[in-house]
């Protein structure tokens, strides 16, 4: 196994066991989503996002692609395609930095401290300029609006198949459901 590939597959256990979900795509470790939560203090609080991540052969020593599946409002976000402009990824990439950087810092700072000057959503950036408690609940808005745990496959998890067995309680409501109901 080479190195950048024995890399990969350390970073992305690591962001595992750090109590991020993830979801691989194809069985592979090149592509996954994550599910990140807007950081406490900042209007993105309650948001949770899911993060495409896809890592180039040359991972660790060329940066992650990333960006946002669900939409954000947000100046350094483009709001169609969810690219992130985030200096330290897209130009100052290390081989120090590894994933669990990018959810515990970088993206966590980029919606704390938004950089209007260097925008991708143009109106955003506008917005926070001339009228920041505007721009603020829009950005509540849009974490109201596309950002809830449920719409990003939080839930599923708990859904069961119908092959699944089902507990004593919902056997129990279930006769309940159905001994209400009279035949016709």
């Amino acid at each position: 196994m080479s190195s950048p590939s024995k890399r990969r597959e350390m970073d992305l256990m690591k962001l595992m066991m750090s109590d991020y979900k993830v979801e691989l795509i194809n069985d592979g470790m090149q592509e996954f989503y994550v599910h990140f939560n807007g950081p406490i203090e900042s209007p993105y609080h309650g948001g949770v996002w899911r993060i495409r991540v896809e890592l180039p052969d040359a991972y660790p020593y060329k940066s992650p692609s990333i960006g946002f599946v669900n939409k954000i409002y947000h100046p350094n976000v483009d709001e169609m395609s969810g690219s992130v402009c985030l200096d330290v990824i897209n130009q100052t990439w290390s081989p120090m930095f590894d994933l669990v950087n990018v959810f515990e810092v970088f993206l966590p700072q980029l919606l704390l401290y938004p950089n209007p000057s260097d925008p991708l959503n143009g109106e955003a950036a506008a917005l926070m300029m001339s009228d920041k408690p505007a721009y603020e609940q829009r950005v509540k808005e849009y974490c109201e609006k596309y950002a809830k745990p449920e719409d990003i496959g939080a839930a599923p998890e708990e859904e069961k198949s119908s092959d699944e067995e089902m507990s004593e309680d919902e056997y129990e409501s279930l006769d309940d459901e159905m001994a209400g109901q009279a035949d016709p």
